[in-house]
């Protein structure tokens, strides 16, 4: 984040540390009553922040709210997505709840990122439409093992209905010698939304897209190895090397 200039840098780490917060209690182990009574807990603060009484803790994420006229909605949205991940373990949802949760807990995001970077609307919410979604899709395809492990499947139905895998347990689905196929498939669809962002950013000042340039860079990179590492188990953990992080990072900050 050290590219942005500090109020932007302050913001995002305000945005951040909303969406880590509600992230760790959807994760968190406590019964699913309490974690969904502060997901609320956490919307009402918010909007006592938008009411002018803003809590104590959050005084610094209003200051943010204010600066760049974050819009409610998209708190709200991040909300109810950690809440899709609460009330009931995902497994193989159909096409559409998958591409609401993704604009949930991904687009949402960009939709107050954009608003920092300094997008105009329309391509902002453009821009965090497509992005958004190429970057929760290789989450997906990259944890399908992590997401298995904790009971949760995020492959959509039709797609596994497509490769002729039967939905059962989520370590069951994993090790269909079909996953591959999914995947794949899931994969296209990221890089649909990859190349959909990036005829966008390439209207935009090159100022106001070097932050989502590098993120859209950085996952590309890990779908692209995914891509040549296929899902045959055992799956090695795709990571971007550190060297080629150095070379996004050091490219985007002399563009």
């Amino acid at each position: 984040m050290r590219i942005l200039p500090a109020s932007q840098r302050q913001a995002m780490f305000e945005i951040y540390a909303f969406c880590r917060a509600v992230d760790d209690i959807a994760d968190g182990d406590t019964q699913h009553a309490d974690r969904l009574a502060a997901l609320e807990q956490w919307r009402a603060d918010i909007a006592a922040c938008y009411a002018g009484m803003a809590p104590a803790a959050l005084r610094s994420l209003d200051e943010q709210i204010k600066a760049f006229d974050l819009r409610q909605q998209d708190f709200s949205d991040v909300i109810d997505g950690m809440i899709m991940d609460v009330v009931a373990t995902i497994v193989a949802p159909d096409a559409a709840t998958l591409d609401v949760y993704c604009d949930r807990v991904a687009s949402a995001v960009g939709r107050l990122a954009v608003r920092v970077f300094g997008l105009e609307e329309a391509p902002g919410i453009a821009l965090a439409h497509h992005l958004g979604r190429a970057l929760q899709l290789t989450n997906i395809v990259r944890d399908i093992d992590e997401d298995a492990g904790i009971g949760r499947l995020y492959l959509p139905a039709e797609a596994l209905a497509a490769a002729g895998i039967p939905v059962g347990t989520p370590d069951e689905v994993i090790r269909h010698p079909a996953i591959g196929e999914v995947c794949k498939a899931l994969a296209r669809e990221a890089q649909a939304h990859y190349d959909a962002s990036a005829a966008i950013m390439a209207r935009c000042p090159a100022r106001v897209v070097r932050s989502p340039r590098i993120m859209s860079d950085v996952y590309h990179g890990i779908l692209t190895r995914l891509l040549a590492r296929g899902w045959q188990a055992p799956r090695a953990r795709v990571r971007v090397p550190k060297a080629k992080l150095v070379w996004i990072l050091l490219r985007h900050s002399i563009a």
